[in-house]
């Protein structure tokens, strides 16, 4: 007997499919929200880590925050603590050699060898005056579009910082997280309005909404209320629930995750891939 495939298997399948789609050219996926605390940092390694796991690589998570982010806290622990300000200011060797290589940017990202995807993180010198404006994105996009397939670019909470404007205009897909409480759904429903007011209006016509749980049980009116908000504002709203092993604030084990956690990262994933 060859019994077909049920509902569920049949849908994962597709959101598979989604995931490893082939593009036409590198794409980069933007994660916003002002707000601290809003589960950016856990978007950005999360939608990286099912892109590189079923893209067989050539994903990175970047921290573009322009002081000091927490994507490297949450990453595994590379031999190395260089950053994306290291990594900027050996540019002009790098790229002054001729030819640059993947091998190369090896002694600036961290490898995650299970989930197959790199993280670039932010500067972690607390003595450190150094910061990345809109020309360091960019002379950093350049170069690292070269070499990823898929970019996701954690932002910080300063929406007038220019590197953080400089990343929503390289954008092939905006996603907005918000958990599900009404301070980090105002954040994220006021960067939308400030978006649209500055010329933005299809990037956030076409942005996907990410509400994840915060706690295990989930408030049914606020949860149905900003559904209804965001699904008037954006592409899509997807749902991610609460899970304990994230809880701990260290590095992200995507296989620790539930079952339940992970299949809901990947039907966020196969949305998010659908915009690109």
């Amino acid at each position: 007997m060859k019994p077909a495939p049920g509902r569920a298997e049949r849908v994962r399948r597709s959101q598979v499919e989604a995931v490893r789609r082939t593009f036409d050219g590198p794409r980069t996926v933007v994660v916003v929200n002002p707000k601290g605390g809003a589960h950016k940092t856990t978007a950005t390694m999360l939608l990286a880590a099912t892109f590189g796991l079923h893209r067989g690589g050539y994903t990175l998570a970047w921290d573009n925050n322009e002081t000091r982010g927490t994507l490297g806290w949450r990453s595994s622990h590379a031999d190395h603590t260089r950053t994306a300000v290291d990594l900027l200011h050996a540019l002009p060797d790098l790229t002054g050699r001729g030819t640059l290589r993947i091998g190369d940017l090896d002694a600036y990202v961290r490898t995650q060898p299970n989930e197959q995807f790199d993280v670039l993180a932010s500067d972690e010198n607390a003595a450190s005056v150094s910061s990345v404006d809109a020309q360091s994105f960019r002379s950093l996009h350049t170069v690292l579009s070269q070499f990823y397939r898929v970019l996701v670019v954690d932002t910080g909470n300063n929406m007038r910082a220019s590197n953080w404007r400089a990343a929503v205009d390289t954008a092939d897909q905006l996603v907005v997280v918000s958990t599900l409480r009404e301070d980090t759904a105002q954040s994220a429903a006021w960067a939308l309005d400030a978006l649209r007011a500055t010329g933005h209006e299809e990037l956030v016509r076409q942005a996907v909404t990410i509400l994840s749980f915060p706690e295990p049980k989930v408030d049914k009116d606020l949860r149905q209320r900003l559904r209804s908000h965001f699904g008037a504002l954006t592409r899509a709203v997807v749902e991610v629930p609460h899970d304990r092993a994230l809880v701990t604030g260290g590095p992200i084990d995507h296989a620790a995750l539930r079952p339940s956690t992970r299949d809901a990262w990947l039907r966020a994933t196969a949305v998010v891939a659908d915009g690109l």
